[in-house]
């Protein structure tokens, strides 16, 4: 199965970057790709977040939706557009939200990311999400050409609970959008990315975006693609663009054969402490 990943640099613009999205959609469905794959905040990246809350909508408004859903249709392939901020019921908080799109052009899953990136780095850069958005609540799968897929965005790599539950749950893919800081990149990205993989022994497909930001930021990129044995098949450097890799689904299989975690998988009981 052949899936396509797109390495973006987005801007303060959606409508800007969802016309480079439907570009690359075009691209990967002529490039034999059954899949699209789109990094976190792909429609619009703006830190000025009075400036950014202007164009951030609920998302049946969201112009920028209905726009890819009709160039999956119109191109015949699968979507997952990462994740964009949308208006989060009432408001006035958001929800930073994973959809996927079928070849149908209808969305079939929605997830909002659960982990909030609220740190200090030594770097000297402070964020906090949870001062515009709420997390969500529930982790979700969906059926798609590839296998049952999990579904993640970026900070929750950091919690293996939700991987865990994902791999009992039999998932052959999980996915991750990200928007990395450079220094976090650079330590942890790969290492985290491969131990997902390997602890649920499915593939993990991981969307970033690279480089520096209309509104000042900088992203560390190398989108990843890694096999359930934790082999990293694509690494798209530190630039954008749009990437084929053909996903060898019987390596699923055949990895959990070897080593057959999901059937030696006990259930843990609450630590005992001693004093």
């Amino acid at each position: 199965m052949r899936v396509a990943v797109h390495q973006m640099t987005s801007g303060v613009l959606p409508a800007a970057n969802a016309s480079e999205m439907i570009g690359a959609i075009e691209a990967a469905a002529h490039g034999g790709a059954v899949m699209y794959f789109a990094p976190e905040m792909s429609i619009m990246i703006n830190r000025r977040r009075d400036e950014a809350r202007l164009h951030i909508f609920e998302e049946a408004q969201t112009e920028s939706i209905e726009h890819i859903a009709e160039a999956a249709l119109r191109n015949k392939i699968w979507v997952h557009l990462g994740s964009i901020p949308v208006v989060h019921g009432a408001g006035p908080q958001l929800a930073n939200r994973s959809i996927v799109i079928s070849a149908n052009g209808e969305i079939i899953a929605r997830y909002d990311k659960i982990h909030l990136f609220d740190v200090d780095l030594k770097s000297g850069e402070s964020w906090r999400e949870s001062s515009a958005f709420v997390g969500g609540e529930t982790p979700v799968i969906v059926d798609t050409p590839l296998g049952r897929m999990g579904l993640a965005v970026c900070y929750d790599m950091r919690f293996p609970d939700l991987f865990s539950a994902y791999a009992k749950a039999g998932v052959d893919i999980i996915t991750l959008p990200s928007a990395f800081t450079v220094p976090t990149g650079a330590a942890h990205w790969h290492a985290l990315l491969r131990a997902r993989a390997i602890e649920s022994e499915c593939f993990v497909i991981a969307a970033a975006q690279c480089g520096a930001h209309e509104d000042g930021r900088e992203t560390y990129g190398h989108s990843l693609v890694v096999d359930p044995w934790g082999e990293v098949v694509l690494d798209m450097g530190s630039t954008p663009g749009l990437a084929f890799v053909d996903l060898n689904l019987d390596k699923i299989a055949e990895v959990r054969q070897q080593i057959p975690v999901h059937q030696n998988r006990r259930a843990i009981a609450e630590p005992r402490f001693y004093e």
